[in-house]
């Protein structure tokens, strides 16, 4: 990366050295003048000149033979030796991926005492497994996570790799990227190979207002992570099993500045609301917190979780776990109720792809009737009632909700 000044263009107009904050930049007979040891390239002074006499230049090329990278990899996140369900969703594109490059799909899996997860996923598409276990890592740790991984990504060089947006995928693959010296692309909706052979990511952008297409051409492996539910799961393979690579532990990679004294499992809801067929989600149209209590009602009667929009839970009314949405949790139910959600652009990012969509809302112009297969054009609090009393009196049980 350098900077330089086009004695051309450049008239000593003095505006770069006032924004400049290192004061790297001085005017010597009307002509500016970068002193480089002090040069932060942070690009104000770029951004300053109106006569566009400073420019700076990016080496736009790989530091390293890129073809040394072959494969494509899936992180295979579990916890207790269960597989996450979004890594199945992973190896169903990521076979694609493999397909189109014409190079082998492995997952790579790390933990202990997690042979029946490993047998589970060789049963998958995957040409390989890459197990990597020791006792120090039966506990999900981020820092010896990100060390481990980083050093068989360095090892063995796959040309791209994926993981699950999920809170494991998030708090640790930037810190592999990072220490690969590579790109990552967050919460992709979209992935393929492009024409020109490299992984073409795509995400939403601006709130969701926009579809960004990510590349990255000169640094490997290209990183991505998913949201669950983006993509469909694979199904399992017809014959045969994927070849079982166990690596060699290094124990110089399994210091850690934190210890795992207890984990506490969250059982206040009794469906996963990422795992469930059928969500009722609540908004600011409920008017408070107690009103949840007959989202809940109807919730045990259908078999369904519970889930939230923002605004919900910004107010205090429900915990940040039940969010939908672009800042919470992306889900792809049989059945979609959104009670009291005027459906913002950033809630829709999260449950667009429901199989049915079924709206309720006072405001007939709420935007969440654009995507909704089934609308109700009335208050929640007195349709939901009447749902659950007829479903209960279907069902010969007595029901609690005031009608």
């Amino acid at each position: 990366m350098s900077i330089r000044v086009d004695a051309s263009k450049c008239n000593g107009c003095s505006l770069c050295t006032k924004s400049c904050g290192t004061n790297a930049i001085e005017v010597k007979d009307k002509l500016a003048t970068i002193t480089l040891e002090s040069c932060t390239m942070c690009g104000a002074c770029v951004a300053t000149c109106r006569f566009k006499a400073i420019s700076i230049d990016i080496e736009k090329q790989a530091t390293e033979d890129l073809s040394q990278y072959k494969g494509v990899w899936v992180f295979g996140e579990q916890r207790d030796g269960k597989v996450a369900p979004v890594v199945f969703e992973l190896i169903n594109v990521g076979r694609d991926l493999a397909d189109a490059r014409k190079c082998d799909l492995a997952v790579v899996i790390l933990g202990h005492n997690i042979s029946d997860a490993v047998e589970e996923l060789a049963s998958y598409p995957l040409d390989k497994v890459y197990v990597y276990e020791a006792p120090e890592l039966e506990n999900y740790d981020a820092e010896r996570y990100c060390r481990v991984l980083t050093d068989v990504t360095r090892e063995l060089k796959p040309e791209i790799f994926l993981a699950g947006a999920t809170t494991t995928g998030r708090s640790f693959m930037s810190g592999v990227a990072i220490s690969l010296y590579t790109g990552l692309t967050a919460d992709c909706t979209g992935l393929e190979i492009g024409e020109d052979g490299l992984l073409h990511q795509t995400r939403p952008a601006y709130g969701g207002n926009i579809m960004a297409t990510i590349l990255c051409p000169y640094t490997r492996p290209q990183m991505a992570t998913v949201r669950h539910k983006v993509f469909r799961m694979s199904c399992k393979r017809a014959e045969g099993k994927a070849e079982i690579v166990n690596l060699t532990p290094k124990p110089a990679l399994f210091s850690s500045r934190s210890k795992v004294l207890e984990f506490i499992e969250d059982v206040t809801e009794k469906v996963n609301l990422v795992d469930a067929d059928i969500i009722i989600s609540g908004g600011r149209g409920l008017g408070g917190p107690e009103n949840f209590s007959i989202l809940r009602e109807l919730a045990e009667e259908i078999g369904a979780a519970v889930g939230s929009s923002r605004a919900a839970v910004d107010a205090g009314w429900i915990s940040y776990a039940h969010q939908v949405g672009q800042t919470g949790k992306t889900v792809c139910p049989k059945l979609y109720i959104a009670c009291g959600i005027s459906g913002a652009v950033q809630h829709q990012v999260g449950m667009k792809s429901s199989d049915t969509i079924i709206a309720i809302n006072k405001d007939p112009n709420a935007p969440i009737f654009q995507i909704a297969d089934f609308g109700f054009v009335g208050d929640a609090l007195e349709i939901l009632p009447m749902l659950t009393k007829k479903i209960k009196a279907m069902r010969g049980a007595p029901s609690t909700c005031p009608v």
